[in-house]
């Protein structure tokens, strides 16, 4: 498609022109970045290894700094690092399967969720979960940025929490095309200004290490126990939605061949749940830096990254560069993850709008809403209860990513009851499949009430187990129970030529929507119930009175 298409005059009758109006802003390509649709081939022109370091961009964020300072203080470092250790291990083994059919298939979490075990509107519940998510880590990261600010330029942190929302504007507007040169150009500076304080103060000053394997926290003996521990895993594990943001990235790689097949194993495994093993480590490192700086400056300034990468230059630098590069760090990170967070926000934010409405305003519109809810919260000062909104968030995350992937790793390939090919599209959906949503909805459910005490003290801290396990015996169980029936309304979309080519990959094979008059290819495309021609998937969507809808199947 062209960068910016415009709409062919069309004589159809009213419903269809309706649609086409629907679908007015959503063909300028370019700009909206495939929002609500499968990522076609030849917009795909990112080598594996591109995608990935652009992907891995996006997790530059501070936040984990903050998570693992926050944990450590309160839980002392033995039971920080198992924590740590226990919620990468969930969350790798169950963002594996998603980031495998986001780039197999090219469609982003939302698609995915819509055709393993949730439905087509079924899966709105889940897109606002994961808007959520972005615009509560984009705040953040923006309350992080804007102690930086305070402290190097003496900007008021109100001030500092407006500078750091309207600044990622300009850079999301263009979606993919601009973040990609964004996080590859980026990243060098990120990493060497991030590992080089902490390898010079490992090797000046070793008793640092011994300080921090030693501390005990707050509220603990120094002892490990497993409330502690998960308590803490709970707080990490609000994270397992970073797959979605992942994923965003990861729909745009390049067909799986036998030629690239090494590559593409790599960067979907490295940019998809490795990005964990990296987070991880930023966690740690947020304890070992708080410990080592918590008697300058306190447990309260402890776990602000502003404070910890201050003090860690201080200790290899002049003091007439320590702040800048404190302050550039920050920046920095803000800028490489809050892009992210604001184009995954709003790709969400459109995909359950124009669901729900049949219109579609625009994606530039939600980033301006994402970014309104992120400033809200950080005007709210939300960073000073940082691990509560975490703790009560990661129990919905957890419900809804395990119930993803257990339809995935286990309906689609071992019950063999969830369609293996994903389908996002319109008519070929039950409007709410019972498998995904009452899994999720039971998961989340009880994991909050235990959350908030309301099952015993002594089960609180096992609220994100709880949210895990329910999702996933529920999920194979709901499905045995329904026999599969809910997934597809119907299993032919009215097209001969094949979903998939020879190697497995989406076809490149293009159509003309009748509605639109622009091409699609196979997968973004079905037959229309009353025209002897295709519709393309956004016209579907936004398709007011049903008239392309195919009908189900009897």
């Amino acid at each position: 498609m062209s960068a910016e298409p415009r709409l062919a005059e069309v004589t159809e009758p009213e419903p269809a022109q309706e649609a086409a109006r629907g679908a007015d802003q959503a063909v300028k390509e370019t700009l909206e970045d495939y929002t609500l649709r499968f990522a076609p081939r030849s917009y795909r022109r990112w080598t594996p290894m591109v995608v990935a370091t652009t992907a891995l961009g996006g997790i530059a964020y501070m936040a984990d700094f903050s998570i693992g300072a926050g944990i450590g203080l309160a839980h002392g470092t033995g039971n920080a690092l198992l924590a740590i250790a226990v919620a990468a291990v969930v969350i790798f083994v169950t963002g594996f399967p998603l980031a495998y059919y986001g780039a197999r298939y090219n469609i982003d979490l939302d698609l995915i969720t819509r055709g393993s075990g949730f439905g087509y509107f079924g899966s709105v519940l889940t897109s606002v979960i994961f808007a959520s998510f972005t615009f509560i880590f984009f705040a953040l990261e923006g309350s992080i940025m804007a102690q930086g600010l305070k402290l190097g330029l003496g900007l008021p942190l109100w001030l500092g929490y407006l500078v750091s929302t309207l600044m990622v504007i300009p850079l999301v507007i263009y979606g993919m095309t601009a973040l990609s040169k964004l996080q590859v150009w980026t990243t060098p500076v990120w990493l060497l200004l991030m590992v080089g304080p902490l390898v010079y103060l490992v090797a000046t000053d070793p008793g640092s290490v011994d300080r921090f394997l030693a501390y005990a926290g707050t509220d603990g003996d120094g002892g490990v126990n497993t409330a502690s521990v998960l308590l803490g895993a709970g707080v990490c594990l609000s994270l397992i939605a970073q797959i979605g943001e992942q994923i965003d990235y990861l729909r745009f790689m390049p067909p799986k061949t036998e030629a690239n097949k090494r590559s593409w194993w790599t960067a979907v495994v490295m940019a998809g749940p490795g990005w964990v093993v990296l987070g991880a480590l930023k966690q740690a490192i947020g304890v070992f830096l708080a410990v080592y700086i918590i008697a300058e400056v306190g447990p309260t300034a402890a776990p602000e990254p502003i404070q910890q990468f201050k003090h860690a230059f201080d200790a290899m630098m002049p003091s007439w560069i320590v702040l800048p590069l404190a302050v550039a760090l920050v920046v920095i990170s803000q800028i490489k993850i809050n892009v992210t967070n604001a184009y995954s926000g709003s790709l969400a934010w459109t995909n359950s709008f124009t669901r729900v409405t049949r219109r579609y305003p625009g994606r530039m519109v939600f980033v301006l809403v994402n970014l309104g809810f992120a400033l809200a919260l950080m005007e709210a000062d939300m960073f000073s209860f940082l691990n509560g909104i975490l703790g009560f968030y990661s129990n919905c995350a957890i419900a809804w990513v395990v119930t993803v992937a257990t339809d995935i790793g286990v309906n689609k390939y071992v019950l063999k009851l969830s369609p293996h090919a994903p389908e996002f599209r319109r008519g070929m959906l039950y409007a709410v499949n019972p498998v995904g949503v009452v899994s999720f909805v039971a998961a989340s459910a009880l994991s909050i009430a235990m959350y908030f005490h309301a099952l015993g003290d002594t089960l609180q801290p096992y609220s994100p187990v709880a949210a895990a396990v329910i999702a996933f015996v529920l999920t194979p169980l709901m499905a045995v129970v329904t026999q599969g029936r809910y997934y597809l309304r119907r299993t032919d979309d009215g097209i001969a030529e094949p979903l998939l080519d020879e190697d497995g990959n989406p076809s490149a094979v293009t159509f003309a929507c009748h509605v639109c008059r622009q091409q699609f290819e196979r997968p973004d495309v079905a037959a229309c119930r009353t025209h002897d021609a295709v519709v393309c998937s956004l016209c579907l969507s936004t398709d007011k009175l049903g008239d392309h809808v195919l009908p189900a199947a009897l």
